[in-house]
């Protein structure tokens, strides 16, 4: 009886947080797991790789380095990935957008929406025709949910991160792969705080639940981790 090969998921940012508990939540599942980290510090996907039995790479990736995602293309280039998902987000305050500096407003779009959207585009040939290629979104990227306002340049990050994806799948209209961007919910992060409604715990499963029940149907999609759809 042939053995069934092992799925495949590379998840860019997963040293803390939600990255990592995407990491370990495929490792649970069985799948071999590429995880990216900033610099050569230690950090909390090490030690899950170190209990991983091997399935578990750790990669160094500083994602707003052009020269770096290339390097990371080369190193991954006889890899094929069933899931390239993209965890990346920063915010920098809750300033109303005439107050935001230009070098600020800079570091979140390239941050949140550029690179973001540069590792899908130079990464997508390693993802298998069938794959999915999926990156953190938020609702608060909505524009037509954004009826109290606040967190300008978080939610206009997002909101260009969501336009990218729909250029990028716009471009590509017959790429069989499935496009996701994903809500994980209001999560106690550093980037969520203390008052968040969940935590990585109950989030994770909900946001890979949701990647598994789309695999396979093309498209552009914006859900949440409950599987619903988000409104543009």
């Amino acid at each position: 009886m042939t053995e069934t090969p092992r799925r495949t998921a590379l998840v860019i940012g997963a040293s803390r947080t939600l990255g990592l508990g995407l990491a370990a939540e495929y490792l649970r599942r069985g799948w071999d797991v590429i995880g990216t980290v900033r610099g050569t510090r230690r950090t909390g996907l090490h030690d899950l790789a170190d209990t991983s039995g091997g399935r578990l790479t750790v990669e160094s990736l500083e994602m707003t380095d052009p020269d770096q995602i290339r390097a990371l293309r080369d190193r991954l280039a006889s890899r094929t990935l069933d899931l390239l998902f993209v965890n990346a987000a920063i915010t920098r305050g809750d300033l109303p957008v005439g107050e935001v500096p230009t070098d600020m407003f800079t570091e979140v779009m390239v941050t949140n929406a550029l690179s973001p959207m540069r590792v899908v585009e130079w990464l997508r040939p390693l993802v298998a025709p069938a794959g999915t290629i999926g990156v953190m979104s938020s609702d608060q990227g909505s524009v037509s949910l954004n009826t109290e306002g606040g967190q300008d340049l978080y939610r206009a990050s997002k909101s260009a991160l969501n336009q990218l994806m729909r250029c990028h799948a716009a471009r590509h209209t017959t790429d069989p792969r499935t496009l996701l961007l994903m809500d994980p919910g209001w999560v106690r992060t550093e980037l969520g705080g203390p008052e968040a409604d969940l935590s990585v715990e109950e989030s994770v499963p909900g946001v890979v639940e949701t990647m598994e029940h789309h695999r396979g149907k093309g498209g552009l999609h914006f859900v949440d981790y409950e599987g619903e759809a988000v409104p543009w």
